[in-house]
């Protein structure tokens, strides 16, 4: 028996679109603008991106952020797995306490992870500054990767671990031949999920920052209170185009992983 499809649902989706993509097409539209004034359009120009890497506290701001993605994410993406790793051998109750615990910081928001993480930084008597970013980035960046390596886990299944010990490989010629490479899609995947998320947080940073350790979003914080500028915009749309880069390339890398499964378990 075939539904009908509610005209309403299509012109809902299509709001939520418009409401969602139109204000950032504005901001890619006006980066280009050849007026410092955002609402009034006069010509085409790429005047704002030249000065927008001639900047000395952009470069400042761009080196913290690259800083902090690259070393949170090495150690969010390492913990994680491991994590994913572990959780995935213990009983079924355990499982599900750890799995509670390691959702958490994706879904308490994200003012109340930044207070709780200034303040036990403060009883530990830690300075804020780009250490204390890093270890922040960490603690949301690591579930992220634990999420997605934990569903590549359990898509795959144990037949192929057992069928190698079977056969006599040790536990290390297991992990390293049979269960790293069916997930490491799912590690690359989570690593680039997580240096987005490094890359573009305002609101945990903002809380965990030092005076001189500004990362981009903070900075970019810092100018619109002053007024939103075609400098502004056109980094704003750097930003927005690696985001949406390394997220196309985290789908395309689970894409793959599950692609190749699908073929070695064809009998042909």
């Amino acid at each position: 028996m075939r539904t009908r499809r509610s005209p309403w649902l299509g012109l809902h989706s299509l709001l939520m679109i418009i409401f969602i993509y139109v204000p950032i097409l504005f901001i890619i539209l006006f980066s280009f603008n050849d007026s410092r004034l955002s609402a009034e359009w006069r010509g085409f120009t790429l005047d704002w991106y030249v000065s927008l890497f001639d900047n000395d506290h952009v470069m400042d701001a761009l080196e913290n952020s690259l800083i902090v993605a690259v070393i949170s994410t090495l150690a969010a993406t390492l913990l994680g797995t491991l994590a994913a790793i572990a959780v995935r051998k213990v009983t079924r109750r355990l499982k599900l306490s750890m799995n509670g615990l390691m959702y958490l910081p994706i879904v308490i928001p994200d003012i109340i992870m930044g207070l709780s993480l200034l303040v036990l930084f403060r009883l530990l008597g830690v300075e804020t500054g780009k250490t204390t970013i890093i270890i922040a980035h960490i603690t949301f960046s690591m579930s992220y990767v634990y999420v997605v390596v934990s569903s590549r886990l359990a898509g795959m299944g144990k037949q192929l671990e057992e069928a190698a010990q079977d056969l006599g490989a040790s536990p290390w010629q297991t992990f390293r031949h049979v269960t790293l490479p069916q997930i490491t899609p799912g590690i690359i995947s989570g690593a680039l999920i997580a240096f987005t998320m490094s890359l573009d947080d305002f609101m945990v940073s903002f809380f965990v920052s030092g005076p001189s350790s500004t990362t981009l979003p903070i900075y970019i914080y810092g100018q619109v209170k002053r007024g939103i500028s075609p400098e502004i915009n056109a980094l704003c749309t750097i930003l927005i185009l690696v985001s949406v880069t390394l997220i196309f390339l985290a789908q395309y890398m689970l894409n793959r992983g599950k692609g190749q499964k699908k073929q070695k378990m064809l009998p042909f």
